[in-house]
């Protein structure tokens, strides 16, 4: 009895494989890329070969490293759309932190973290929509949500939906991950909202 080796080429592998499943598979490989190489390690090359893929498959859809990012990004990144609404501004705020924190630590969040830290001026233009409107806007709007519902019930003090307040959370969070190297366990995020956000949140007592 013969065994076959055979193995597909990228060329043949793609033909078995076109449309949206050729597509899906090409995004993947490019957040791949951008989790474990960065961005200035990614190439189109090593995307095509990720995918199981010719080159010129990936330069038809994609003519740049830039839009295949961008829709890279928007494909993978994880959805926030509903704020937890538990009864209270403490809880409400811890579980959105732990959505944030595994969305950081997805893969997907690691691709990000590398494109917002590695691409210059000019390539981050190109994906700035991406991140204002897939990260950011999402983010603040959830912020919004809980805060706007603290003042409601008197646990917040009524100026503090603000765009300095919302930006705490996501600062923080951001720059110790990448500065202090802080992986967010539950004990770091109970402090971020008991030591820094609470505070800040707090009516003060006349």
């Amino acid at each position: 009895m013969v065994t076959s080796h055979w193995t597909a080429t990228p060329a043949q592998a793609s033909l078995r494989r076109r449309g949206a499943v050729l597509e899906r598979a090409i995004l993947d490989a490019a957040l791949e890329q951008l989790s474990t190489v960065g961005w200035k390690g990614l190439t189109m090359e090593g995307v095509a070969a990720g995918a199981q893929t010719g080159k010129a498959a990936v330069y038809r859809r994609w003519p740049s490293k830039e839009d295949l990012v961008a829709d890279a990004l928007q494909a993978g990144l994880p959805r926030l759309e509903d704020a937890p609404d538990l009864g209270g501004v403490r809880e409400d705020l811890l579980t959105l932190c732990r959505r944030a924190r595994d969305a950081m630590f997805s893969r997907p969040g690691f691709a990000l973290r590398a494109v917002i830290h590695e691409c210059d001026p000019a390539q981050a233009e190109r994906l700035h929509d991406v991140i204002i409107k897939g990260v950011v806007e999402p983010t603040v709007k959830l912020l919004r949500e809980v805060i706007t519902r603290g003042i409601e019930r008197g646990e917040v003090r009524s100026d503090a939906a603000n765009g300095y307040v919302f930006d705490a959370i996501p600062a923080m969070m951001m720059y110790r991950a990448k500065l202090c190297a802080s992986e967010w366990n539950d004990r770091d995020l109970e402090e971020l909202i008991d030591q820094l956000m609470l505070p800040l949140l707090r009516p003060t007592r006349g």
